[in-house]
């Protein structure tokens, strides 16, 4: 996003326009992207032992409570993983290319269309949220609507867990498996989340950063944030 808009989107109007231009956008490459990102990305949690932990944990936490969203769900394997351990989850993704690969490798598990950001779910709909990355593309000025929607979805008590990129860079890889691109994956201090989820109304738990898997995935560090809605 340029200078001028990072100064600007304090006023409503102007985020809103860089919100929906990033929408498109976004859609736009994850549709072009869908069956490659499945391809490379469908077995990726084979490689991650941590986010099997926090997976699990999640998975115990949640099973038989009711209700559980992946948020920014890609080709479905966090909600497949989950589904497996006994959760009550569906997925949603902003790129119906994206849908459409989830909906045929995991017939067994609902994904459908949705925008994190004004989120097609009931008030206090939710026992739980996933949300691993799903933030990487949204300007940092949007992360409190973000998190005032999953706010809005969760019951009381209800729990989210986000993971991200931690830093304070933005990527902007020219292309991915040969396909070009022009998005730019943002990463995020982790102490910058941890105040936008408590001023969204949801009470920070346990955080754990780690650093990255060699030859499995992009070298950032990573941070996994439980957090619930109070109540």
């Amino acid at each position: 996003m340029c200078e001028q808009d990072d100064r600007e989107v304090r006023d409503p109007l102007i985020l809103a326009r860089v919100n929906n231009e990033r929408r498109a956008l976004i859609k736009t490459t994850y549709d072009a992207l869908a069956e490659e990102y499945a391809a490379h990305l469908a077995g990726e949690l084979a490689g991650k032992p941590l986010d099997r932990q926090v997976l699990d944990r999640f998975a115990d936490q949640m099973r038989g409570t009711g209700p559980v969203c992946e948020v920014g769900c890609g080709p479905g394997q966090v909600a497949k993983y989950l589904h497996d351990r006994g959760v009550d989850v569906s997925g949603l993704d902003l790129s119906p290319a994206m849908v459409a690969e989830a909906q045929r490798v995991h017939p067994g598990i609902a994904f459908r269309e949705g925008d994190m950001l004004a989120l097609d779910l009931g008030d206090q709909s939710l026992a739980g949220v996933v949300s691993f990355y799903a933030i990487v593309h949204l300007a940092p000025e949007a992360l409190p609507l973000a998190f005032r929607e999953l706010h809005r979805v969760l019951r009381p008590g209800g729990l989210a867990l986000l993971a991200f990129h931690i830093g304070d860079e933005t990527v902007q890889p020219e292309e991915l498996w040969g396909i070009p691109v022009s998005l730019d994956w943002v990463f995020f201090r982790t102490a910058d989340v941890l105040r936008s989820l408590a001023a969204a109304g949801l009470e920070v738990g346990d955080v754990v950063e780690r650093d990255p898997s060699p030859g499995v995935e992009h070298p950032s560090r990573r941070a996994y944030v439980f957090a619930a809605r109070e109540g």
